[in-house]
């Protein structure tokens, strides 16, 4: 029976990410089969029970995810471009949206990363978050988690070009997974995905002859953008779940 390095094993349980896993390991919060491990490289079979002492649980709970309506013009990763803002520039106590009447008092916003994409051109929903499980369960390769776009489109679509942008066209050599694709008005698709390629919605549109003026990502899984005004944001609720 095949060993596994503890990191990965406690990423596939989903109790935090390979790169969370290792700092677990190094302060000696892991335990395999009730046993402390805390060395790095440490390997276990999938048949033993893996879990995270009380201080890791804590550490998680103390994290923070919070929820932006990013505005056009702003990079979602700080790798992007130099010459334009990250997003996680808006997270300020200034921006912190004030209709949130839930807001705990927490504004410890240091470290946010961006859990997925949403181009320079594109608005809409961003989340940001110091939680690997969070980061995980959005952008992993096998996500389940829906994204919704309301998409501005230019040009004519046939029904045959609409059953193809729903399954059936390629992007970078791979067929795209099916997508939900309806209108939304006269000049307006609603896509739903389960995949987050560079451009996608943009070049899927491409493929059919439309040009794309608008793309606003209003809801990821169950949690939707809401009366959330452009440019602010929200902290992620206890009881949310994606």
């Amino acid at each position: 029976m095949e060993q596994f390095r503890v990191s990965k094993l406690l990423s596939e349980l989903g109790l935090c990410s390979r790169r969370e896993a290792d700092s677990y390991i190094e302060q000696g919060l892991v335990t395999v089969d009730g046993k402390v491990v805390s060395e790095l490289g440490s390997r276990a079979y999938r048949s033993q029970k893996i879990e995270l002492r009380l201080d890791a649980q804590k550490q998680q709970a103390a994290r923070v995810t919070v929820i932006l309506n990013k505005p056009i013009g702003y990079i979602s990763h700080r790798d992007d471009d130099q010459e334009y803002q990250p997003a996680a520039s808006l997270i300020t106590p200034e921006n912190f949206f004030s209709g949130d009447s839930k807001h705990t008092g927490r504004f410890n916003t240091k470290g946010l990363a961006p859990a997925g994409r949403l181009d320079i051109d594109s608005s809409g929903m961003l989340v940001l978050t110091q939680d690997g499980r969070i980061a995980k369960l959005l952008i992993g390769e096998n996500s389940p988690i829906e994204k919704e776009y309301l998409v501005r489109v230019e040009g004519k679509l046939s029904f045959d070009d609409l059953d193809l942008l729903r399954h059936g066209l390629i992007l970078d050599d791979q067929e795209l997974k099916p997508a939900k694709v309806s209108w939304q008005n006269e000049d307006q698709l609603r896509f739903v995905l389960r995949e987050g390629r560079k451009r996608q919605i943009r070049r899927m549109c491409e493929l059919v002859g439309l040009r794309v003026l608008g793309l606003k990502r209003v809801r990821m899984g169950r949690i939707s953008l809401g009366p959330l005004p452009v440019g602010q944001w929200r902290f992620l609720r206890p009881e949310e779940r994606f």
